[in-house]
């Protein structure tokens, strides 16, 4: 009896994390509310004032919009490959311009901690890990 409870625990719990990975960024991936969180994150991580933080935002807001259209792209057959070179390329832009809003010192620490997100996801390359 203990062990078809136990299996019955680790069917439910296998279930359950499969259904949670396979949910990753299929159809919820909300722009607006990931601009939001990174400009938090940002805001607290370099201190920005609030004009600094507005314009943070807007940019933060086009990025999750343009990451949203190559979701899009690549739920309906876009090539891997496209899609991470126009990320580079987003990030180029988005890295140019958060160079304009931030201060040298501010901009430093924004570098800093691209690099250790980098890090932290693995190899430094697009999101997602190994697939």
């Amino acid at each position: 009896m203990k062990k078809l409870g136990l299996l019955l625990m680790i069917v439910v719990l296998g279930t359950t994390i499969s259904m949670a990975q396979n949910g990753r960024g299929q159809g919820n991936y909300d722009p607006v509310e990931s601009a939001k969180k990174q400009t938090k994150v940002l805001k607290e991580e370099l201190n920005l004032n609030k004009d600094q933080e507005q314009k943070v935002y807007s940019l933060n807001l086009k990025s999750a919009n343009k990451m949203g259209e190559l979701r899009k792209e690549m739920q309906n057959g876009g090539s891997r490959d496209e899609m991470r070179k126009e990320l580079a390329e987003m990030r180029k832009g988005q890295n140019k311009e958060m160079k304009k809003i931030l201060t040298d010192d501010q901009y430093k620490k924004y570098e800093k901690y691209i690099e250790e997100r980098r890090a932290k996801r693995g190899h430094g390359g697009g999101g997602g890990g190994n697939r």
